[in-house]
C-alpha cells in the first residue's frame, strides 16, 4: 500500500479535508475498546455524520492541557533534535488506504516522533516506569502501521524536567490486529452510512 503524504498545517482546511470520514491513528484505542464499546460507537457516528455531510464538525471544544500541550510541542520538538543531533521533518497528514495519521514529525527515511506533554507528576511517573506508557501504544503502532515505517520515537515533556525518550519498534503481530480491527469498523461504517443515507431516508419517508 503506498503511503501518501500531505504537506499542509495540521488543523487547516486542508487538512480537515483530508481525514474526512476515515479513522486515524489518534482514535484507534476507540476503535479496539472493549466493554461497552461506548467511545467506539461515538467514533463511529462522527465518522459517519461526516461522510454523509461532506464536512467536519467545528471544533470548539478546548481545555487547559490541550493548549498548554500546543504551546508546549515546539519546544519538545528543538529539545529532541537537539539530543539526537535529529532534523524532525513536520508534515500534515498520512493515508494509507482508508486509514491515516497525523505523524508529530517524520525522521529520515525510517523513523517517526511522538510527542506527549505532561504535567509534573505525570512526568515524574512516567520517568521512573522509562518505557512508553501504555495508552498511547496503540497510536503509536498505528503510525508505524500507516507510515510503513521502522522504529517511532516516543518523547514526553514538562518543562523544567528531564524528557523521556522512548525507541517503539514495530509490533507487526499487534499491527495486524490493528488492521483487521480498523477494517471491519470501516465495513461497518459503509453498512452504517448505505442505511442513513439522505436517498434512502427518502425513499423510506415516501413508503
Amino acid at each position: 500500500m503506498t503511503v501518501k503524504i500531505l504537506d499542509c498545517d495540521q488543523g487547516s482546511a486542508e487538512w480537515h479535508l483530508a481525514r474526512l470520514g476515515i479513522p486515524t491513528a489518534s482514535r484507534f484505542a476507540d476503535i479496539l475498546a472493549k466493554g461497552e464499546g461506548k467511545m467506539r460507537a461515538r467514533y463511529l457516528h462522527e465518522l459517519a455524520a461526516e461522510t454523509i455531510r461532506g464536512t467536519v464538525e467545528p471544533e470548539s471544544y478546548s481545555n487547559v492541557h490541550m493548549e498548554r500541550g500546543k504551546a508546549q510541542e515546539d519546544e519538545a520538538r528543538q529539545l529532541y533534535a537537539f539530543m539526537t543531533d535529529r532534523e524532525p521533518l513536520q508534515v500534515g497528514f498520512l493515508r494509507n488506504g482508508r486509514a491515516g495519521a497525523s505523524p508529530d514529525s517524520l525522521i529520515g527515511d525510517d523513523g517517526g516522533l511522538e510527542i506527549k506533554t505532561a504535567l509534573g507528576h505525570i512526568q515524574i511517573e512516567r520517568l521512573k516506569a522509562g518505557k512508553l506508557p501504555s495508552e498511547h501504544r496503540t497510536q503509536v503502532q498505528g503510525n508505524l502501521w500507516i507510515s510503513e515505517r521502522a522504529w517511532w520515537d516516543f518523547v514526553s515533556y514538562s518543562p523544567g524536567l528531564p524528557p523521556l525518550i522512548v525507541r517503539v519498534e514495530r509490533d507487526d503481530d499487534y499491527i495486524a490486529q490493528l488492521v483487521a480491527g480498523v477494517q471491519a469498523f470501516n465495513e461497518e461504517l459503509d453498512a452504517l452510512v448505505a442505511s442513513l443515507s439522505p436517498r434512502d431516508a427518502l425513499r423510506r419517508a415516501a413508503a
